[in-house]
């Protein structure tokens, strides 16, 4: 069940809906893999939610989300407001089926691990937010360095060069931006890069990916497979980061980040007690084709963690070649 509401006065939105909120359902939990870190200029948290700062095709969005714990409650600033208010049931997890999943079939099919983990965890939601450049940019950021360096990276890029969100300071937090489009990406001069800390390759990744930014958005509305196919053509940009990109932008279930330094040794770990590569990864989890990043969200969501064997290391192996 869902409803619309339309504010009134100066400060009231420009669009509105609500939802029956999901049993267990978590705002945070699920829009946590859009937020660069919690120092993201383009998110913020608010009372009972959290806001978020967007561009639309109508134009740019302020969007607060509210969860009383039966309702869902999306109201948007901006020209965006209606485009935002639309694909909030997308960006909220709420058209993530997991029915197959939860199948007592399959998940009879599943590691004990990881079915105590979906009955700990019923509501974990994939979130999808149809917006590539938006998810493409700080991906591409995060190749080869640590997150930290990358997020620090993004939040300096975004400040300096993006643009206040609606509303900001007065119905909206102050601080809270939109990022560039594709044409304010373009037009950051290479010391500006450089000041941030993001070294000429991946500066130059962003700019060969941006000039077809049109054909970028419209990989939306293909499917995930082949959103992935067609961003690996982009010289610089390989299956870590196109997987990354549609894990953000389609809900794709089944995207695996391999080349991530970090993941094929946990999910060894989780699912046989021995570290592994990719290669072992991936046979691993062939068993769960179609809900591997399922699979892979659970084992994270488990409380495992791999042990840490010698120094730790200060670059992420991001391997898009």
């Amino acid at each position: 069940m869902r409803g619309r509401d339309h504010g009134h006065g100066q400060h009231g939105p420009d669009a509105g809906q609500s939802w029956d909120a999901p049993d267990h359902y978590s705002l945070a939990a699920t829009w946590f893999p859009l937020q660069r870190g919690d120092g993201d200029p383009c998110f913020a948290r608010a009372a009972g939610g959290l806001w978020a700062a967007f561009r639309t095709p109508e134009g740019t969005a302020s969007l607060l989300v509210t969860h009383d714990g039966a309702r869902l409650r999306a109201r948007a600033w901006g020209e965006g407001a209606a485009s935002a208010v639309e694909g909030a049931p997308r960006m909220l997890g709420l058209t993530d089926d997991w029915s197959a999943f939860d199948d007592e079939a399959y998940l009879a099919t599943l590691p004990p691990l990881v079915r105590e983990a979906r009955r700990r965890h019923p509501a974990l939601r994939l979130p999808a937010t149809g917006r590539i450049v938006e998810a493409l940019v700080p991906t591409v950021l995060e190749q080869k360095v640590t997150t930290l360096e990358a997020r620090r990276a993004y939040r300096c890029l975004v400040r300096r060069h993006g643009t206040p969100a609606p509303g900001a300071g007065t119905v909206a937090p102050a601080g809270l931006m939109v990022a560039p489009d594709a044409a304010g990406w373009l037009g950051i001069p290479s010391w500006e890069w450089h000041r941030a800390g993001v070294g000429p390759q991946r500066s130059a990744t962003v700019m060969r990916a941006l000039r077809s930014a049109s054909a970028l958005e419209r990989l939306a509305a293909r499917p995930a497979e082949e959103a992935s196919t067609a961003l690996q053509t982009i010289p610089g940009i390989g299956v870590w980061t196109a997987a990354e990109v549609t894990q953000r932008t389609h809900a794709d279930p089944d995207s695996i980040s391999v080349g991530d330094y970090h993941l094929a040794k946990f999910v060894g770990y989780a699912l046989t007690g021995e570290r592994t590569d990719d290669a072992g990864m991936l046979r691993l989890l062939e068993p769960w084709r179609g809900h591997r990043q399922r699979v892979v969200r659970l084992l994270g969501a488990s409380g495992v963690r791999a042990p840490r064997f010698g120094p730790r290391i200060t670059v992420q192996d991001h391997r898009w070649h």
